[in-house]
């Protein structure tokens, strides 16, 4: 049995309660927030699991064996880090830690400690990204070209963090899990209208391999869009998350080049075929998660989605903030 305790109790923690409860193998032992409000809720929803105001008492615990901190991400270093020097694994709420050198430092204790660190990737075990995954590693699609994104929505506006910390990291999550290659610089645009943090933001990502990724992040559109195009050398695919069937569809389009021999000689065929919408599982991606976490963590396995795998998505969004501050200059990773 794997006794767990959750801190942070607001938005996405009562989420997370929820499940890590209903997981098999796993007792949830405490429930911490600092707000009053949070903790009425909390007895209210849990009766049966101990809730209190001070994280003290959950670090300090004996008999807890993980953590999930599901706090601001200004506070996830410092928690973890106790956390971590107390002997407990730690789940951590996107995005991993406010720097790189935090990331790497939180690393490096859990590696010396033999410790489970993963982050709270949860579209990454959604259907559709396995779906999508599936159909890259088979090269049903091919090489790819360019890997396009838009989630845009009104709000909800963040005091501590801008877009692109916010929703960006979402994004980055999912193209670091689907894309093999690694990339190797990112440039960046963003303005901020109300609160001083960027609200809108519009991003490339370059590889080496000659593949291309935008993203467009906004918290100022009237409408909400999740949306991602991803082309290749074979096939090309759409997922659009906000529709409840058919996420996922993929077209057989593309380009062929017959004859290079010349700008005015360029001989170019077009393809066009069918299009299909794979089957797509409709598992809550936060169960499977969490489930997947206390695996890891009896089995001594290492999670995909890592401290490592958080230290990257961080290094991209430092490297868009270091971006905007220097007109969309393009800043190396």
């Amino acid at each position: 049995m794997i006794n767990i305790a959750v801190i942070g109790y607001g938005y996405w923690g009562p989420n997370i309660v929820r499940n890590f409860n209903a997981t098999e193998g796993t007792k949830v032992l405490s429930i911490c927030d600092g707000n009053q409000e949070a903790i009425t809720r909390a007895r209210k929803a849990y009766p049966h699991i101990a809730v209190t105001s001070d994280c003290n008492d959950i670090i300090n615990s004996p008999e807890v064996d993980a953590v999930a901190v599901i706090t601001p991400v200004s506070t996830h270093y410092e928690l973890a880090k106790r956390l971590l020097e107390k002997g407990k694994h730690v789940f951590v709420e996107k995005p991993f830690t406010a720097s790189v050198p935090q990331a790497e430092k939180l690393i490096e204790l859990a590696a010396k400690k033999h410790l489970t660190i993963m982050v709270d990737h949860t579209f990454v075990f959604t259907g559709a990204v396995r779906k999508i995954k599936q159909c890259i590693d088979n090269e049903i699609l091919g090489d790819l070209y360019y890997y396009d994104s838009t989630r845009i929505n009104l709000g909800l506006f963040q005091h501590d963090v801008n877009v692109i910390w916010d929703l960006a990291s979402h994004d980055f999550a999912i193209m670091d899990y689907l894309v093999k290659e690694t990339p190797h610089s990112v440039s960046a645009c963003g303005k901020a209208h109300l609160n001083g943090m960027e609200d809108i933001a519009y991003i490339t990502v370059y590889f080496s391999n000659n593949m291309i990724a935008h993203f467009n992040v906004n918290w100022l559109s009237p409408v909400k869009v999740r949306t991602t195009l991803i082309g290749g050398e074979k096939k090309m695919l759409i997922w659009n998350d906000m529709v409840a069937d058919e996420k996922i569809k993929l077209y057989d389009k593309g380009v062929a080049v017959n004859n290079k021999k010349g700008v005015y000689n360029l001989l170019v065929s077009y393809r066009s075929g069918d299009m299909w919408a794979p089957r797509v599982e409709q598992i809550e991606a936060l169960r499977l998660e969490c489930e997947y976490f206390v695996g890891c963590v009896k089995n001594d396995k290492t999670p995909v989605n890592d401290g490592c795998a958080g230290l990257r998505i961080v290094k991209l969004l430092e490297a868009c903030d270091n971006s905007i501050k220097n007109n969309g200059n393009v800043v190396k990773l």
